[in-house]
């Protein structure tokens, strides 16, 4: 399999064109971060409900939900998946008690 969230990415940032009838992307776009961290915040818990459980296809459903609706917030507050991904590599050069240690520092 070859499909990346960076695929996922570029079909939500294409489907802002699209007509509002025919996509939900755009729907939910047109909402906008209120709407999208709402729906985000629906899909966790519905993953974390399912991560409690032993349904392995339900739970990769639930995480593919969210994954969408992750980078459907990121695209409406304009968080490229790169610059994501870049945070993660910076963060994987420290051992993540000391990278925790360093944000709590900073508060």
């Amino acid at each position: 399999m070859s499909f990346t969230l960076d695929d996922l990415a570029k079909i939500i940032r294409a489907r802002r064109e699209a007509s509002l009838e025919a996509s939900y992307t755009r729907s939910l776009l047109e909402a906008g971060p209120p709407r999208i961290a709402k729906k985000f915040g629906e899909e966790a818990v519905e993953t974390v409900i399912a991560a409690l459980g032993d349904d392995k296809v339900a739970l990769k459903g639930e995480i593919a939900d969210l994954l969408y609706h992750l980078l459907v917030l990121m695209e409406s507050r304009g968080v490229a998946l790169p610059e994501v991904l870049a945070e993660l590599e910076r963060r994987t050069t420290q051992s993540g008690v000391a990278e925790k240690a360093s944000r709590s520092a900073g508060q």
